[in-house]
């Protein structure tokens, strides 16, 4: 065990990703060493930052921290503590299971972890962070909570109502990070497109893109988690004229059947998101869309799930995930409908679906062979390997180019494309 090392493993989004940065840089100025999500765990002090999400999530949050528990107990690591998601959704019973465990902290309470190994939390730093990702990207929090009540969705009840960040805030702290050298953003949020409702009475989403991309030193800016109804088309106009503003937006649609639609509590139709892809990618001519679908929903039947397919089928998104229903202890779902698509037909649903998100990608991939393409570069193994302004880290596909030029990481290089896989494109740098 090593004295006054800090271990801190973040599990689940990019959201929990940034509060840990958080913590981390609070714990660094309070003079800890402190490494993230390391190869061996020898702590003085481990915390783990856990998510809730879906059954699964759960499971993998509850087995590390038996397993550090298990450490704990040959003395190899020290005090462990247990933060985010998870424990504000379950403390009462993680209390009880899991008595090893020096305390729990909820997923906004964590500044109480400094008070309680008697350090202060030093608030002039509030928007300081250790960058745990390439020293070029980073997720840009822009508010916490969600006022959408998804029928299936556990968010809600983890992070409470909608909060935005004042927008001051969060230019300063992309300021801070340009300043580190960051030049790429991901901006993130539960929902990005509700963002001011409660703070400024109306969605200033588009002025805070704005906003951001006058900030110098910032070559990117990606936009993650919209949601379709009452859409913010202003931001449109903002992806289309600002040339550092990715023509990539992730909107998570989940369905289109109307029935399902309609008891998944998403307030829009079949017709109305049609409508609205149309539009988009009319206003912003090249984008490329990300989103998430769900296969066996309660109730969804055959029909239901062919006017899926068909859905897949006419958008070809470029990019698109999926995961079946998870029946969420406390969500409406879970109080008002039956989990009775088998699990077997999810799964079989679920193939399906990923079976020909897969051929849709690889057309979309092969479009680009013999284009010139900007590519930022991340890292370094047989080939760099970097991404295009379509491609979010750890979700997209990526660029391998060729090692026949001398080329630096974090930075944008045009790449002639010459040949494409489902999941990856090969190219050269243009000299």
């Amino acid at each position: 065990m090593r004295k006054d090392k800090v271990d801190i493993i973040t599990l689940g989004c990019s959201k929990n990703l940034v509060d840990s940065e958080r913590l981390m840089r609070q714990l660094q100025l309070n003079g800890y060493t402190v490494t993230h999500d390391a190869k061996k765990i020898n702590g003085e002090i481990v915390v783990v930052n856990t998510c809730a999400f879906i059954g699964d999530a759960q499971e993998e949050s509850i087995n590390l921290i038996l397993e550090l528990g298990e450490e704990k107990k040959r003395g190899s690591i020290g005090k462990l503590y247990v933060m985010g998601c998870l424990s504000e959704r379950f403390l009462e019973e993680l209390q009880q299971e899991l008595p090893f465990v020096d305390r729990f902290y909820g997923k906004f309470n964590w500044k109480e972890l400094l008070n309680d190994l008697g350090k202060a939390y030093l608030s002039e730093f509030s928007e300081d962070r250790v960058v745990t990702t390439p020293g070029h990207y980073a997720y840009l929090k822009i508010a916490e909570g969600c006022d959408r009540k998804c029928s299936y969705c556990s968010i809600p009840i983890i992070t409470g109502h909608y909060r935005s960040r004042p927008m001051e805030e969060i230019v300063k702290e992309a300021r801070l990070l340009t300043e580190k050298g960051i030049s790429e953003f991901q901006l993130i949020a539960q929902d990005l497109t509700y963002y001011g409702q409660d703070l400024y009475h109306k969605a200033v989403l588009p002025e805070l893109v704005e906003r951001l991309s006058d900030v110098p030193g910032v070559e990117w800016l990606r936009l993650h988690y919209g949601y379709p109804s009452h859409f913010p088309h202003e931001l449109l106009r903002v992806m289309r004229e600002r040339e550092n503003v990715c023509k990539y937006l992730d909107i998570a649609l989940q369905h289109i059947s109307n029935p399902v639609l309609e008891r998944m509590r998403r307030h829009i139709t079949k017709e109305e998101t049609y409508e609205l892809i149309a539009r988009i990618r009319e206003e912003v001519p090249g984008i490329h869309l990300r989103t998430t679908l769900m296969v066996g929903y309660p109730g969804e039947t055959d029909d239901d799930f062919e006017q899926l397919m068909q859905f897949a089928r006419d958008m070809r998104f470029e990019r698109m995930g999926a995961f079946a229903y998870s029946h969420e202890v406390g969500t409406h779902s879970y109080k008002n409908e039956q989990d009775n698509v088998p699990d077997e037909v999810k799964q079989q649903r679920l193939n399906a679906l990923m079976d020909l998100q897969e051929a849709i990608s690889a057309e979309v991939q092969e479009e680009k062979v013999g284009k010139t393409l900007r590519v930022m570069l991340d890292r370094e193994e047989d080939y760099y390997i970097g991404r295009t302004e379509f491609d979010s880290p750890e979700v997209d596909p990526e660029v391998l180019v060729h090692k026949d030029a001398d080329m630096e990481l974090g930075k944008i290089y045009s790449v002639q494309i010459e040949a494409a896989e489902p999941f990856e494109l090969y190219g050269r740098k243009v000299v």
